[in-house]
């Protein structure tokens, strides 16, 4: 599968994240190996931590330092209900845009421009 362009996907890794995190508790390593294999594979470590922290920061998701049995500490995260409202927005607007781009590609299709 090839990699996803990276300007697309500036705007959808919060969502991204928050349904990552919204199917149960997790760390963040675990969220870049779930997101790889969901297709997301040009997003790099360094890029997911920034966008987890200011989501804790916003208050969509909480972060529970606790003992790992497979190492050192880790940071469990699980979205908050603040989180699941942003979450639902975000699907919502999610499903507009898709619409209007299938409207639009469809309609370029049709009319050859493609």
């Amino acid at each position: 599968m090839a990699a996803i362009n990276t300007q697309l996907l500036k705007g959808t890794l919060d969502g991204a994240l928050l349904l990552v995190i919204s199917s149960g508790e997790t760390y963040g390593y675990e969220i870049t190996e779930k997101l790889s294999e969901m297709g997301f594979l040009s997003i790099a470590a360094g890029t997911i931590y920034p966008i987890l922290q200011k989501l804790e920061r916003d208050g969509y998701i909480q972060g529970e330092m606790r003992k790992s049995s497979e190492g050192p500490k880790r940071k469990y995260l699980t979205i908050t209900e603040k989180g699941k409202l942003r979450l639902d927005e975000f699907i919502a607007e999610w499903s507009k845009l898709t619409m209007a781009m299938t409207s639009l590609i469809n309609e370029s299709r049709n009319s050859d421009l493609c």
